[in-house]
């Protein structure tokens, strides 16, 4: 397996006022040998405040057993909830897949069987370049011509809506607190479907406190009142962020901490007394910090299926 971090921004490129010398990069998962395969790009959740590391290495691990080429995306968030993301993610996974895309030969991937796959709030990042990966446009003639469209997205426990069934700290990182209606609009993806939508596998929960699971019920009525292929999985229980729901998942295995890389960046600017973190989200960390003592992992049997149904989608879509 090769495994190597690629920066997808040059310098010039990418600027975030809270980046602290943090550049969005893919890390790969690649077979050493001269077959070209079908591409997966994981994209972890997170609020768009941080990047979850259980949802990247694991994730990649596992479809790169099944025979893909697969990459972790490590997206611009916004940690400290001070300056709105506004399109800076969808920019970054947009690049990724022409990234990925340009240089097929020397990554081994079939450009026409790239697959997104993405986690709660990631999974929003993937589902928002299924329906909108027009209005996103390279400025580099390096990637002119090259397409960001995915072949298809596997969409897990996804943040979808901004109306009532909205995980609401997701939306105010990526717009803001003060969010226009057209915006909010823009970004409640099941409003956004249309024929030309990629093929959508989705899974969740009935038990998600976090992000109902009518999130995913909503997109997937849109991809069948548009005609767009779609496939999707209720399992009878889970809390969210299950990953891939199995022993390594629960034991921590495979969660390398790469994705953490702009969190790390904003952690020396704080230390340094260089940046303030607003009280708010200081007592939202100690909530969380909480929380997560609290939380002791158990597998969920019934969930750990869903990468074979998800590989099996993506087998039927050509045929």
């Amino acid at each position: 397996m090769k495994t190597e971090s690629y920066k997808i921004w040059e310098p010039g490129e990418y600027s975030y006022d809270h980046a602290f010398g943090f550049v969005p990069n893919i890390t790969s998962y690649i077979h050493e040998d001269d077959v070209k395969r079908p591409c997966i790009l994981v994209v972890p959740g997170g609020a768009y405040c941080v990047v979850s590391p259980s949802e990247g290495e694991l994730v990649a691990r596992k479809f790169y057993e099944k025979g893909y080429q697969t990459f972790v995306l490590t997206y611009t968030v916004n940690f400290l909830q001070s300056v709105p993301l506004k399109l800076q993610p969808l920019k970054d996974i947009s690049r990724a897949v022409r990234y990925i895309r340009k240089n097929e030969d020397a990554f081994g991937v079939i450009g026409d069987e790239l697959t997104v796959c993405g986690f709660s709030a990631g999974g929003h990042l993937c589902g928002s370049l299924c329906v909108h990966y027009e209005d996103i446009q390279d400025d580099s003639a390096e990637y002119s011509g090259i397409s960001n469209r995915p072949d298809s997205a596997f969409l897990n426990y996804p943040v979808i809506t901004s109306g009532e069934k909205a995980h609401k700290g997701s939306f105010i990182a990526l717009l803001g607190e003060d969010a226009s209606p057209d915006e909010l609009e823009y970004m409640s993806l099941e409003k956004q479907v249309t024929e030309n939508t990629p093929p959508c596998f989705l899974w969740a929960t009935a038990t998600d406190e976090t992000v109902p699971v009518e999130n995913s019920e909503m997109y997937v009525r849109a991809c069948r009142e548009n005609g767009v292929p779609c496939a999707f999985h209720m399992f009878t229980r889970g809390i969210h962020g299950l990953s891939l729901a199995d022993e390594d998942w629960a034991n921590g295995v495979h969660m390398s901490p790469y994705t953490e890389e702009q969190l790390v960046c904003v952690m020396r600017k704080v230390k340094s007394g260089e940046v303030t973190v607003p009280e708010r989200v200081q007592a939202e960390w100690e909530e969380q910090e909480k929380r997560h003592a609290e939380r002791v992992p158990a597998p969920e049997p019934e969930v750990t299926v869903w990468p074979e149904l998800a590989d099996a989608f993506l087998k039927n879509l050509k045929k």
